[in-house]
């Protein structure tokens, strides 16, 4: 994710990358455990690697105040620990089979060892913040509530009386926003940043949360995907309803027939058909339409607009490279294409 353009914020940059590596460093050692029946599964996922968003977010906001120092990087390794502890337990409830291009770890030990091995995660997570001050508790543990109510509202689904968009909205703001708010809060709290900075940079967090969850729905249906051996729409194959799907729904109840309701009752036939045994192929032609769908064009649009309201949230911080910094980050959320 490129950050820093300038010669002066290349600088930044290295520096800001010596600070990512010491957060490494310390994460390795804080996930190591004497038992090695405990050991290869709490270092697994983060030895696969990872794009390390929140950390950075950390790292750059602290710079609101007197920079990274030893309970930045603290709080960092913290909020990351618990980012990787939230996958193991997603990866089970959603069978994934991937993760950062390695098996899921149950796929290698079993759904009751990663388990496990996510709850040894939240429990050294929870271990690092306790000696960081009440404040640091609370969030900690605020955020944990809303890590266990996405996920509890994304398995259970939308009542009848719910709208599904709002719905969905909410789910990824409460299982990815969350986290990456707290990130952001947590470097203007340990970088002894003015207190007026905290609540726009958690704003900007959740927001470019939710538009990375955004575009990761439109890059599901890209045919990059299937450049890198993956199969376009996995999530739509797995019976997952995300934004494109959402709003062909909306559409279609709202009145639209013709080829919007032909596509739908596609879909749904095919992941009926996925479900009772046949090949995922049987979605190849409805995974290509919705691409060149405008729900798709229309989910990208929405991605971009969360993103632009996150940079509109730090109008209060002065303009500095660090600003210039997470301006950049919202972008690049948004222009990934994998």
């Amino acid at each position: 994710m490129r950050l820093f353009r300038g010669a002066q914020d290349r600088r930044h940059a290295k520096q800001l990358q010596d600070q990512l590596e010491l957060i490494e460093a310390g994460l390795m050692e804080h996930l190591a455990f004497a038992s090695p029946v405990a050991d290869a599964p709490a270092r697994y996922l983060m030895s696969a690697g990872g794009k390390r968003i929140r950390p950075m977010l950390t790292l750059l906001t602290s710079e609101l105040g007197d920079g990274p120092g030893e309970l930045v990087r603290r709080a960092a390794q913290a909020v990351e620990m618990t980012h990787l502890a939230s996958l193991y337990h997603d990866d089970v409830m959603d069978d994934a089979k991937l993760r950062r291009g390695v098996p899921a770890a149950q796929t290698v030990w079993s759904n009751s060892v990663a388990i496990l091995a996510g709850d040894l995660l939240f429990a050294r997570a929870s271990s690092l913040v306790s000696g960081m001050g009440e404040e640091a508790i609370m969030l900690q543990a605020q955020t944990f509530e809303r890590l266990c109510l996405g996920q509890l509202h994304e398995t259970v689904g939308p009542r009848p009386e719910d709208d599904p968009i709002a719905h969905y909205i909410q789910v990824l703001a409460d299982k990815t926003g969350a986290l990456i708010a707290t990130a952001a809060r947590m470097g203007v709290m340990f970088g002894n940043a003015p207190v007026e900075y905290a609540d726009p940079v958690m704003e900007y967090g959740e927001r470019i949360g939710v538009a990375f969850q955004l575009i990761d729905d439109v890059i599901d249906l890209s045919p990059q995907k299937e450049q890198t051996g993956k199969r376009a729409g996995t999530d739509l194959r797995a019976g997952v309803a995300t934004l494109p799907l959402l709003l062909l729904r909306q559409r279609v109840a709202a009145g639209a027939g013709g080829a919007d309701a032909e596509l739908l009752a596609q879909i749904e036939a095919g992941v009926a058909e996925i479900e009772g045994g046949a090949d995922a192929s049987v979605l190849d032609a409805a995974v290509v339409a919705l691409r060149a769908h405008e729900v798709t064009r229309e989910t990208e649009a929405t991605a971009r607009r969360w993103a632009t309201e996150a940079v509109a949230a730090l109008d209060i911080l002065p303009k500095s490279a660090v600003k210039r910094a997470l301006e950049q980050m919202a972008d690049s959320i948004v222009s990934r294409e994998g």
